[in-house]
């Protein structure tokens, strides 16, 4: 019998209903080809549906998720609107309101001639981050004082639970233990990305690491502050393997992660409650001075798509879009990453042909 997923589809704002386009055509050629149909369902919030009905994303639209397997979302954010009023009720509300709480971003280089470093390849970079996603920083505890005042205050609280902290921690053990060591390597390892020693709340994470752990006695462990770990990142990447931070630091390394593997335009991520409905993106902007172009590369997207294959359980499709992917790059079709330098339908062209092969 036909495996059907239920998907929704949130396009999103500027170039997020063109790169969308083309994720979906690479999911129906993916369908076609592996054996399984999805069944998707359009979502309209974004700028345009606010500017008309001053809606950002009702209650109902969550409950109506709930019930679906996944979320395919394109980009979000219009400088017609506040800066973050989208961003927080459509992409925080997703991830609190579904309690998404792996941020899961792979930085896996996928051909030498897209690393900005010197003298590292695809063998150097391969890695992946497991970025808290529902407390810290984020958590939206926050409030000024005397605003607009020469002695306004503001303040915003990092929150960690125990029970936040431990389960991304088990994820990423769980993780490391399903990957494998990497070539070379004799065991698979974890590393804990944190500033316990100058953000003393988050020796909640180090206490918890520790205990996680020594339930995993064939894995190596490892730690970095997060500032040497941005130095490392830069200067050896391949000490990575799977890395768990917190909330705001997993944000600001995994875009430098991403910079390593090639930049946004290939750079995909997952946001993931196990066993049940999670949403997946490219973690670009909406790019509105693109918008309607043809010239926004579709290719994290089409990367996201993947994640959500691998999700569902269709990992040999999901692998094989990857692949597909990476050898148009390494036979120099797909010429760069920029915007411009391909059109947006003809990558997804491009991507869906290979996979046809």
């Amino acid at each position: 019998m036909t495996k059907v997923y239920d998907i929704a589809t949130l396009p999103g704002d500027g170039i997020g209903e063109e790169v969308l386009r083309e994720g979906l055509k690479v999911l129906s050629a993916a369908e076609e080809i592996f054996g399984f149909r999805s069944k998707q369902e359009a979502l309209p919030y974004g700028a345009e549906h606010f500017l008309k009905t001053g809606e950002t994303m009702p209650d109902a639209a969550f409950d109506r998720i709930r019930d679906m397997q996944a979320v395919l979302l394109g980009a979000i954010g219009d400088p017609r609107i506040e800066v973050g009023k989208l961003e927080f009720a459509i992409i925080a509300g997703l991830r609190f309101k579904l309690d998404l709480y792996v941020n899961l971003r792979p930085i896996k280089l996928l051909h030498e001639s897209l690393c900005p470093l010197k003298d590292k390849g695809p063998e150097q970079v391969d890695m992946v981050i497991c970025r808290e996603n529902t407390e810290d920083a984020y958590a939206g505890i926050y409030g000024f004082l005397k605003k607009d005042s020469p002695d306004e205050v503001a303040n915003q609280a990092m929150i960690y639970t125990r029970k936040g902290t431990e389960r991304i921690i088990r994820y990423a053990f769980e993780l490391a233990k399903k990957r494998g060591p990497k070539p070379g390597a004799d065991a698979p390892q974890v590393t804990l990305i944190d500033k316990a020693n100058a953000v003393r709340a988050q020796d909640l994470w180090t206490r918890t690491f520790a205990e996680v752990a020594a339930e995993y006695p064939e894995i190596k462990t490892d730690h970095a502050y997060i500032d040497a770990a941005c130095m490392w990142m830069v200067k050896n990447p391949e000490w990575f393997d799977v890395a768990v931070t917190p909330n705001l630091f997993g944000d600001i390394i995994t875009d430098l992660g991403a910079m390593v593997q090639g930049g946004m335009g290939i750079a995909a991520s997952g946001n993931i409650h196990p066993g049940q409905v999670s949403m997946f993106e490219p973690i670009h902007g909406s790019a509105p001075k693109y918008r309607g172009l043809n010239k926004a590369n579709p290719l994290a997207t089409i990367m996201a798509v993947a994640m959500m294959l691998d999700h569902l359980g269709e990992t040999e499709a999901a692998t094989r879009i990857e692949t597909a992917i990476a050898g148009l790059i390494q036979e120099g079709r797909i010429k760069s990453l920029q915007a411009g330098a391909h059109r947006t339908d003809e990558l997804g062209d491009m991507v869906c042909e290979a996979l046809r092969v």
